[in-house]
């Protein structure tokens, strides 16, 4: 007779067993969804970027002609290039030129 309300309590716990991991579940699954509607929404972004570039590149000569100077470093007839550098040289003006060994076959 002592052994009645262990055994019903182990029972009413074995029922809810799957209740109780079921509710785990439900939260690590609202979370993956959670973090692929992140990156869903990060793709729709770039495929909306990449969707103006392409109508951009059909429509007109001026995104053409900055792909080719930006990428290609393509000038245009009778035109100056300069090139900015951010940092300063590492060379040293007053060193030695170095000197270049002339190679035999």
């Amino acid at each position: 007779m002592r052994r009645l309300p262990l055994f019903l309590l182990l029972i009413v716990v074995a029922l809810q067993w799957p209740l109780w991991t079921g509710y785990y579940d439900v939260y690590k699954t609202r979370k993956k969804i959670a973090e692929q509607q992140k990156i869903n929404q990060e793709l729709i972004y770039r495929n909306a970027a990449l969707q103006a570039d392409v109508q951009d590149l059909k429509q007109g000569s001026d995104a053409l002609q900055e792909r080719a100077r930006l990428q290609l470093g393509m000038v245009k007839r009778d035109e100056v290039f300069v090139q900015v550098m951010d940092q300063p040289s590492e060379v040293n003006p007053t060193a030695p030129a170095p000197v270049a060994d002339s190679v035999k076959p």
